[in-house]
């Protein structure tokens, strides 16, 4: 009998591929950006045929969300996003300021492995090609394991297009025998410069560990909060319509309401008119017995579905008109589900007394879970808000619009993208929405604009008199009780001058 072990192929696999892209990836380099966007444009218009089969195929094949939402995510890619890129200079020559002597050049990091989410496979997929191509860079693909034929697929459809104008092989390529150990093998490779892991938690820890730079676009628990200035009717159509967008796995959607306490009936009412339904606490509970496993995993099968679908599994039925289920909660906690993020039509509802408290508790919610992703406030507010953009610990702060579409770029000026960076300062490389610029080095190119003799007069200048030198020469026909006097007032003098600048910051440990 013999013994197929997929972990060692998948590995062996990984570093073929690697060694071949690191080689093409140096052809590519040669490579003019009008030739790089040439291929982009032939690659998206190609795959922008099959936008609807696609979605369809990785709807089927992973359970998760509807279809018709998918392929709005694929259709965003190859069309909006696509315009978006155009015009867009990464490589080369990408800023020539001769007023200032400055020069940038733009260059690409090289090989990047790339692992894309089972809950938006295609979408996540064609995005990071095109934007890895128009960044002069090769791209692997770890498929996700639950959605390997859809991401197979669209990858084997764009390779084609490419290739046929003029890409070299080897650029776009991914494991066909995926297994954890290619994967691990793929993002420590010595030929590997770049991961780019789009909403796969469970390889964060093995990403990090391979010593490469990571750019990580997941999970998150982000809140809207509605401010007693903002227009409710609005502010809860934004959040209806964007937590029930493919059943809720987008990860920049809302995961809880925190409302503030004078208008909280009236928001209530308004989420009610528009099909939400607040769960009893016997109801809540229930459900939230199914979200996780004993061991705080979290159940897979609970991703995507629609609100009818959740309650009948937790054994309630809820009117036809449903869309998203409530479960109302005080606190955060950590055993709670309901503080954790929930990738279906779910949401948390709080009420705090003003915008003090409700910044407070989100705060809270966003440091539960990886630092936060994507916070919404809706008001009028301009004071408040800025309050919120200035303290919260989140990758992006959104104003009056759906997080789902305002995180993706479509209803906000944010780049197009569907790799959005997450977590708040220190706990990631970026908080962008990811695009081509996130791929590539900027070189600095500064002309020589003085002389050094202009450096040294200029220090010169600037330079402060010596106290001795301070005591003009007339001083030393003066007696000696005026010399003193002359010189306490001189010391007392810079004792001010010290302090003005102390407090005004501009000296540190002085």
């Amino acid at each position: 009998m013999s013994i197929i072990d997929n972990d060692l192929l998948s590995i062996q696999e990984a570093r073929i591929l690697a060694e071949n892209a690191f080689e093409a990836q140096k052809k590519l380099a040669t490579f003019s950006q009008e030739q790089l966007d040439a291929i982009v444009e032939c690659v998206a218009e190609t795959v922008e045929n099959h936008t609807q089969s696609l979605a369809v195929m990785s709807n089927e094949e992973t359970d998760y969300g509807k279809w018709q939402d998918k392929c709005v995510k694929n259709k965003f890619v190859c069309g909006y996003a696509r315009r978006r890129l155009r015009g867009m200079r990464c490589v080369g020559v990408i800023d020539d300021d001769r007023h200032n002597g400055m020069m940038d050049i733009g260059v690409p990091m090289g090989v990047i492995v790339a692992l894309c989410p089972a809950t938006s496979p295609v979408s996540t997929t064609i995005y990071n090609t095109l934007i890895a191509i128009k960044s002069g860079n090769a791209i692997i693909f770890s498929p996700h394991p639950r959605a390997r034929k859809a991401i197979s697929k669209v990858l084997n459809i764009m390779i084609a297009a490419a290739e046929a104008n003029g890409l070299p092989e080897g650029i776009i390529t991914y494991l066909h025998t995926v297994a954890p150990g290619g994967t691990i093998e793929l993002m420590k490779h010595r030929s590997t410069a770049l991961i780019m892991n789009t909403g796969v938690p469970g390889m964060l820890q093995a990403a990090y560990e391979s010593g490469k730079p990571v750019i990580y676009g997941g999970t998150g628990n982000g809140p809207a909060f509605i401010e007693r200035t903002a227009d409710i009717q609005q502010a809860v159509k934004d959040i209806i319509i964007s937590k029930t967008f493919d059943n809720g796995i987008v990860a920049s959607a809302e995961q809880s309401v925190v409302v503030d306490g004078c208008i909280a009936d009236e928001v209530k009412r308004e989420l009610q008119n528009n099909g939400a339904y607040f769960m009893t606490e016997e109801e809540s509970h229930k459900l939230a017995s199914l979200f996780f496993f004993p061991d705080g995993t979290s159940n897979s099968n609970m991703i995507g579905l629609s609100a009818e679908t959740l309650a009948q599994r937790a054994g309630f039925s809820v009117p036809e008109n449903v869309t998203v289920l409530i479960a109302e909660r005080k606190y955060v906690s950590k055993t709670d589900p309901y503080s954790k993020e929930k990738l279906c039509p779910v949401l948390t509802y709080y009420v705090e007394d003003d915008w003090m408290h409700a910044c407070e508790k989100c705060i809270e919610l966003l440091l539960s879970e990886r630092n936060g992703h994507t916070l919404v406030i809706h008001s009028k507010d301009e004071d408040v808000i800025r309050q919120f953009a200035l303290k919260k610990p989140v990758g992006r702060l959104l104003v009056n619009t759906p997080a789902t579409y305002g995180g993706m770029g479509a209803t906000t000026n944010l780049f197009p993208s569907m790799t959005l960076g997450s977590g708040s300062a220190g706990y990631g490389i970026t908080s962008d929405n990811v695009s081509p610029l996130n791929l590539v080095y900027t070189r600095k190119v500064g002309y020589g604009v003085r002389e050094v003799d202009a450096i040294d007069n200029e220090i010169s200048k600037n330079k402060k008199p010596s106290l001795e030198n301070s005591i003009q020469k007339e001083d030393l026909n003066l007696d000696n009780m005026q010399i003193l006097h002359r010189i306490v007032k001189k010391v007392l003098e810079e004792v001010d001058s010290s302090a003005d600048i102390i407090d005004h910051g501009s000296v540190k440990g002085r």
